[in-house]
């Protein structure tokens, strides 16, 4: 080797903390979520298909093709129980490995670990794994106190899991968790950015910080890149039982303004026709960071702001008093251009802001 020449740097060697812990236990038990008393909430089919999908496999309505194969990321989906394990493992199998140049193998792929119940959850970890496999047993705590503790565990954002297994100790106890505060579920509805494009772990997604403000079950249903407002996903969701709250922030992927003109009031037509009294949330598109050097954008995203407001005054007007507007440009603060990873997606402190943001707007709504 030169004299200047620098070796490449290997931070798994170097740090410990980086490094992939397993388990090696044999006697773990390994307990599929699917039974209970484990909690699987964000399917809304799964009691029905038995798979971790956010859309049926066989819709009455034909589903984009993009948006069929979308529907096999696990986004906002969770497993939740109580135990008083002092250990927890997961085993996962995935559909694909990590193949995403600006969202880390952690968010698309990876579980992440809250502790706590409602209103108390607070981060533990992440599964650190291998991302060039398909399959990985990471090991989330261990050698902790023995004592009862609330799991919530989040889905990958942007992979396919095909099977999850639980890991504890034999003598460990499982119990259900906490019931929600309401059996309505939080349905959103839009593009990438509700999937949760581009958050470090799936904790970060701000369908996933909602659910830990607000004690109901959220069905995150981004689809990435053709979140179009398409009236065949309008049907679908309609068919979701028991709605506390329908989500509309699909501006992103609206293709044009004339589109969006059309699918729009389709959309939210075809979804009063079953649901005449479920509050309606319509949010336009938070600021690029490039809106602040092309007029063209900057002048497309007022046009669509207002013509979605528009909207919605129109419906009120007519009698609808259970639909609502926020304006997404205010949702990543004055400093905007610093909350994304590419100008468009935001990273962590852009989820935390738009959370922050609508939480007490989604509180009120539900309280009302």
């Amino acid at each position: 080797m030169m004299p200047n020449e620098q070796q490449p740097v290997n931070a798994l060697r170097l740090d410990a903390n980086m490094r992939i812990q397993q388990s090696g236990d044999k006697d773990v038990n390994w307990y599929s979520p699917l039974e209970k008393p484990f909690h699987i909430a964000g399917f809304g089919w799964l009691h029905e298909e038995r798979l971790y999908r956010r859309l049926p496999a066989q819709p009455d309505w034909k589903l984009p093709e993009a948006v069929d194969q979308l529907a096999n990321c696990t986004a906002g989906g969770q497993i939740r129980f109580e135990t008083n394990a002092a250990s927890l493992t997961v085993k996962v199998k995935l559909s694909g490995t990590a193949n995403m140049y600006h969202m880390t193998a952690t968010g698309q792929c990876g579980f992440d670990c809250y502790i706590g119940g409602p209103g108390e959850q607070l981060y533990y970890g992440t599964t650190v794994y291998d991302h060039t496999q398909a399959e990985y047993e990471v090991v989330i705590f261990k050698d902790m106190a023995r004592e009862s503790r609330i799991i919530t565990l989040n889905f990958p954002l942007y992979q396919g899991v095909e099977e999850v297994w639980i890991g504890l100790e034999r003598e460990d106890q499982i119990a259900p968790p906490p019931a929600y505060d309401n059996s309505g579920k939080i349905i959103v509805y839009g593009t990438s950015i509700t999937q949760g494009g581009c958050a470090a772990r799936p904790g970060m997604a701000y369908t996933n910080i909602l659910s830990r403000r607000i004690n109901r079950e959220f069905l995150n249903l981004g689809f990435s890149g053709n979140g179009k407002g398409e009236p065949e996903l309008a049907h679908i969701l309609s068919d979701i039982p028991d709605p506390t709250c329908l989500i509309l922030d699909y501006e992103a992927n609206c293709v044009s303004t004339e589109l969006l003109q059309v699918t729009l009031p389709e959309f939210i037509s075809i979804y009063r026709n079953k649901h005449p009294l479920t509050p309606i949330l319509v949010i336009s598109r938070i600021i690029y960071a490039k809106d602040k050097f092309h007029d063209q954008m900057a002048q497309d995203r007022a046009e669509r702001k207002q013509f979605q407001l528009r909207t919605v005054e129109q419906r009120r007007e007519l009698g609808d008093a259970n639909i609502y507007f926020y304006d997404g440009s205010n949702l990543l603060g004055e400093d905007a251009h610093e909350c994304t990873v590419d100008g468009v997606h935001p990273t962590d402190l852009g989820f935390l802001r738009m959370a922050n943001a609508l939480a007490p707007v989604l509180q009120k709504i539900l309280s009302d």
